[in-house]
This record gives C-alpha cells, structure tokens and sequence, in this order.
C-alpha cells in the first residue's frame, strides 16, 4: 500500500551542451520540472516532465504541466495506492496533458519498485538491463558539421543515427551521408515537414538503405500515412500521431506504418506504455524508445521501458554527457560501445544529486496533498 504524503516540484532550467535544432524549433536549453513525492514511510520517488517550454510538440508546456499537476493531479494522489497503474486510471477523468500525468505517475513507479527492493526495468517486466542506444543529431550550419557528428557517434560506437532533416537539406545530406558511412544504421525525422503533395520526393528516400523515416506528415494525418506507406519501402515510424492506444489501433487498422516511437511523456506514463507495447507486439510493429532531451530520471525511466523485448530498435537515450555539462544524478547515465548498462539497484537505480537540483533550480513549490 502506497499512501502519499507530500508532493515537491521542482522547476529547473538546463542548458543543453549544444543547441538542438529541427525544422521547426531550436531548443537551447530544458525548462523542466521535477516530481518528489514521498510516501508514509519515507519512501521517496521522482519523476520527470518532457514538456517544453512552448507548444511546438505537443500543446502541453512547462507551464501547463506545473498548473495540471498541482491543481489536480494532486488530488487523485489523496487515496492510498496498490499499484501505480491505479493514478492512469483515476487521471482518466483529465483530458489529454500526458507529460503532467507521465511526470507524477513516473515518481509512483519509482516508490513502488523501491518498496519492492527491485529495479524499475524488472518491476516493468524487462530482464536484460543492456539497452542499444542511438543518437539524435539536430540541424547543423553545415553539412561538413552533420558529417563530423555522425563520424564522432560512431567512434564513440552508437548503434544507430536518427537525423533530423526538412525539404531543404534531406536528399542533399542523406546523399553525402551514405557516400561517407554507407553502412550506418541510419534514420529520418522530419517532424512532420512533408505533406501528402511531397509523396514523389520522400519515395526517393528507398535509394539510401533508411532503417526508417519518422514521422513524415503531420500528427493527424493518418490516412495520408497510410497512402505513403503502401507506395514506401522504407518502414514509416509514427512518432508525434501517437498519444493513446486508440492511436495505436488506428494506425495498425490503417496500416499507417511498421513502427512506431514511443515516448513516456507523450503516452502518458508507464501504463500506456506497457499497453502500446503488448499491442504492437501482437500485430508485429516494430518498437523504440524515443528521445525528448530528458534530464537523468526521466532518461533513465526510458531506459526501463527499453528493456521490454518489443522495443527491437535501439533506444534514443544515449549517455548524459551528449547533453548536459552536469547532470541531475549522482552517478552519470554513460553509452559504452553503443550501450548502457542498467544498475541493479532499487527503482530507477541512480540517486538523485539534490546538489545539482539546487543550482539548476529557478523555483520549487511544496504541494499539500
């Protein structure tokens, strides 16, 4: 039995190594909040939002994630719990706001695999703590730097890139890619910069040997993934399309693509999550965990869900140092080869670095519960 008793957040500003630039958004640093919650016998938990700060993803923020949690997430956290799937259920009730729900139903999971003295991944159902991992490289100034990233990734022995690309640069680049690294796993993510009328030019895509192209067409566009999809060798990933099941079973009706990211924030939380990834198993979709510049526990929480055996395609959440000159945890979240290790211990297995919690901090709010 899980009762809470007191919920912090944490608001903290990151600033990214690099600037991370995609067709529609440069994001140079992370303003996030953090989820402390502690239970009746000081078992304490953490979860993290993704959101960011302006509705260029999904129409969640930083902000709205602050108000949702404490206005009412806050109150479905006023009965005691038997298993952290119990808050998705009782969340029903607010619409939509995913990463909010995602952040305090993460800290659940942390306290109940904690009070269990097992490691998250295994509470999940996961059984090899080993997650292949890619990277994600943002829009560079010029080619020469794209090709430099990519040859640094895989010196540092990544096991896949994902690339983001819009009209202007993507034949161009992939081109020059596969001139320099013909074997490279290698994948596109337009964030939705094509439309239906791009259908000719996205086919040209096929010549390059693509592991997939993510999210080609905008979010809604289900049917128009589907006509992609029939006319494309290379498997369509939906990404941004996916926020619930119902999603999920559109886009297997449809036969809109052959796989699928999922996000924890984007989906919801561990919940949904676990019911995406035993429907995609079912209908033979191909599955990997997506990145959304995550601090350490929300990278780590990923990397739990990455161990289930539907996520096939190696995961988004390479080693922190890619992305922050500190981290929030005490013990650095490191890639080896293209792979990292999950620590044994209880819940997510890292300490949380209440010291780097304070210098990234820009405010924090004691919730009565």
């Amino acid at each position: 039995m899980i009762k809470i008793k007191q919920m912090t957040l944490y608001r903290l500003r990151m600033p990214l190594r690099t600037p991370f630039l995609n067709w529609r958004e440069q994001v140079k640093e992370k303003d996030l909040y953090i989820c402390e919650l502690v239970d009746q016998d000081g078992v304490t938990g953490y979860g993290e939002s993704v959101a960011f700060d302006s509705p260029w993803y999904t129409e969640e923020t930083t902000e709205t994630v602050h108000y949702i949690a404490k206005t009412y997430l806050k109150q479905l956290l006023k009965e005691p719990f038997l298993h952290p799937s119990e808050f998705i259920e009782r969340a029903n009730v607010i619409k939509r706001n995913h990463m909010a729900k995602a952040m305090v139903e993460g800290a659940l999971w942390d306290i109940f695999a904690k009070r269990l003295e097992m490691p998250l991944y295994q509470v999940l159902g996961g059984k090899n703590p080993k997650v292949n991992v890619g990277v994600a490289i943002g829009m560079k100034q010029t080619d020469d730097e794209t090709l430099d990233a990519i040859g640094q990734a895989e010196k540092d022995g990544y096991k896949r890139i994902k690339l983001k690309v819009s009209k202007k640069n993507d034949l161009r680049l992939i081109k020059k890619i596969r001139t320099k690294f013909p074997m490279m796993p290698l994948m596109m993510d337009a964030n939705g910069a094509y439309t239906i009328h791009d259908i000719e030019h996205v086919k040209k895509f096929d010549h390059y040997n693509l592991l997939m192209i993510e999210q080609p067409f905008h979010p809604e566009d289900f049917v128009d993934h589907k006509y992609l999809q029939e006319q494309l060798h290379t498997p369509v990933c939906l990404d941004e399309s996916i926020h619930t099941i119902q999603d999920v079973r559109t886009a297997i009706a449809l036969e809109s693509c052959r796989i699928i990211s999922v996000k924890l924030g984007r989906v919801g939380g561990f919940r949904n999550a676990l019911t995406i990834h035993d429907l995609c198993q079912k209908h033979q979709i191909g599955l990997w965990t997506g990145g959304m510049l995550e601090a350490g526990i929300g990278r780590a929480q990923s990397l739990a869900l990455a161990t289930l055996p539907g996520f096939t395609y190696p995961a988004d959440q390479a080693g922190a140092d890619r992305y922050w000159e500190k981290d929030i945890l005490s013990e650095e979240i490191i890639a080896e080869n293209g792979m990292i290790t999950l620590p044994q211990r209880p819940g997510i297995g890292y300490e949380v670095d209440k010291a780097a919690i304070a210098y990234y901090q820009i405010d924090r709010e004691i919730v009565k519960v």
